[in-house]
């Protein structure tokens, strides 16, 4: 495993739509190490595969409630419920925050490191990392949907 490179915010990767994965295999679950192992460095709940480089349809998220971290390849967005204002920040955004209208519930498909169909139902803070994740795949970024005039930097320590 190893730590990548986050890239930042005018980085032209993340503007990029992701390609779907085809190939479940030793690199796809060596990338996928490495994505959750850079999120968890870096303190933060959901990486996307373009925020490490690479234009994979691939999300991991972990919003720390004690059952480990989620892998999505390929994740589809299938329904929503509901709308609430969150706070939202981003590893490729260091020290930025906004409030954004998301979804209260989502429910999705997804392909497991197996290569096997699987669905989620998630709330709260899990349907929000999914939704983040999700967008980023498209080349999509907090800041596009964010409130108008709520960005904020916070100076670090």
């Amino acid at each position: 495993m190893a730590i990548r490179l986050i890239r930042q915010n005018g980085d032209e990767i993340l503007r990029k739509r992701a390609k779907e994965v085809e190939k479940f295999d030793d690199k796809l679950k060596e990338l996928v190490d490495d994505m959750i192992e850079t999120m968890h460095k870096n303190n933060g709940v959901g990486l996307a595969a373009q925020q490490v480089g690479i234009l994979k349809r691939v999300i991991v998220i972990d919003i720390y409630d004690g059952k480990g971290p989620i892998v999505l390849i390929n994740p589809v967005i299938t329904k929503t419920k509901g709308e609430h204002e969150v706070e939202e920040g981003c590893l490729s955004f260091p020290n930025q925050f906004a409030v954004l209208l998301r979804p209260k519930e989502v429910e999705a498909e997804y392909y497991d490191l197996e290569g096997k169909k699987q669905k989620i139902k998630a709330k709260d803070l899990l349907a929000q990392a999914i939704c983040h994740e999700t967008d980023h795949l498209d080349g999509i970024l907090f800041v596009d949907n964010m409130l108008p005039g709520t960005l904020e930097t916070i100076k670090p320590e």
